[in-house]
């Protein structure tokens, strides 16, 4: 594994500014950090960097912006749109009377009430040009994540950050890694979705059995995800060790990993909950993705995953490397010996 820490190695601070959050932070006072880990010291630390989490939020969107075009065609905005019967049966229904040539007052009135019209699209060449463009996404899903689990670690850690220099910083040392890991990652977790939407529509044992498998599979593989990123910015690792660590940190720390998963739903609820509830909550329910919702949703997995690998992978090498004059230099303490 790479050295821990070269993440403070000097490097070229860029003075980009937005909301002034360009700043190094003042991290937390010595009292706040002696905390425990726990949901004092998460609120303590989510509140003096709330407007990070703002920008860190700003850089999901932004990284991401393929993401919008997709948005922009799973409306009806770019469509063609048609009028089509509202019931599936009209076609057979027509056909059979047609072919019977008995056009009776009830069947024409049969024909009247299965062929009410309703509005449905059809795909454009707009739509389909924005499909493609947000295929972009399986290439910055990863960098964009490492990036900002980079910036969250230090955050949860307490250490002073500068935003943009250090998002910058970490693609460019983990790049290679995150962009084949990211298009796998959301392979995964749009597949996952899908197979649970999916098995709604249907009844039946079996079924029931893949639902439920599905559900295990994505809630594991939810609490891996808290660990991946976070690790892939802090150790040098493979991919096969990374999800190895990730999948037996989601078991370990399964109390931690489930009150993460609360808090996320939590969030994730109350933006549903605004943008389907009264008019005046709605903007508040459009603004929450824009500025707050995945940086929040993000900063309380980082927080639930970083201190567990903090106890288990860096605290006893760390421990191990010190002497009585202080920790030894000559050989750092995050090595992958293989």
């Amino acid at each position: 594994m790479e050295d821990f820490e070269n993440d403070t190695e000097p490097r070229k601070k860029k003075r980009f500014r937005l909301f002034d959050s360009q700043r190094v932070g003042k991290g937390i006072t010595k009292e706040e950090s002696d905390l425990p880990p726990g949901l004092k010291r998460f609120f303590i630390t989510y509140r003096t960097n709330f407007s990070k989490l703002v920008t860190v939020n700003i850089m999901m969107v932004l990284g991401n912006f393929p993401i919008i075009f997709l948005i922009l065609a799973l409306a009806d905005y770019t469509k063609i749109e048609y009028m089509s019967p509202l019931s599936s049966l009209y076609q057979n229904i027509s056909a059979t009377i047609t072919a019977s040539g008995e056009f009776s007052p009830l069947s024409l009135a049969v024909l009247g009430i299965e062929g009410v019209q309703t509005p449905s699209y059809a795909m454009s060449a707009v739509t389909i040009a924005f499909l493609a463009i947000s295929a972009l996404t399986v290439f910055t899903f990863g960098i964009v994540n490492v990036g900002t689990a980079y910036i969250l670690r230090n955050i949860a850690a307490g250490e002073p950050v500068f935003l943009w220099s250090d998002f910058i910083y970490a693609i460019k040392r983990n790049y290679k890694q995150a962009l084949p890991f990211g298009i796998f990652d959301i392979i995964i977790c749009a597949l996952i979705p899908f197979n649970i939407y999916s098995m709604f529509q249907y009844s039946g044992f079996i079924y029931s059995v893949i639902l439920w498998f599905n559900i295990v599979i994505g809630f594991i593989y939810f609490s891996m995800r808290f660990y991946i990123y976070v690790q892939m910015v802090t150790f040098k690792l493979s991919i096969f060790k990374l999800l190895k660590n990730s999948l037996i940190f989601s078991l370990i720390g399964l109390k931690r990993n489930i009150c993460a998963v609360l808090g996320v739903f939590l969030l994730v609820f109350m933006n549903v909950l605004f943008l389907f509830s009264t008019p005046f909550l709605v903007p508040i329910g459009v603004a929450m993705p824009l500025l707050v919702l995945f940086s929040n949703c993000a900063f309380i997995k980082v927080y639930a995953s970083y201190f567990e690998i903090k106890k288990i992978m860096i605290d006893p090498y760390a421990d191990e490397n010190k002497t009585d004059d202080g920790p030894q230099d000559d050989e750092p303490i995050m090595i992958d010996r293989g």
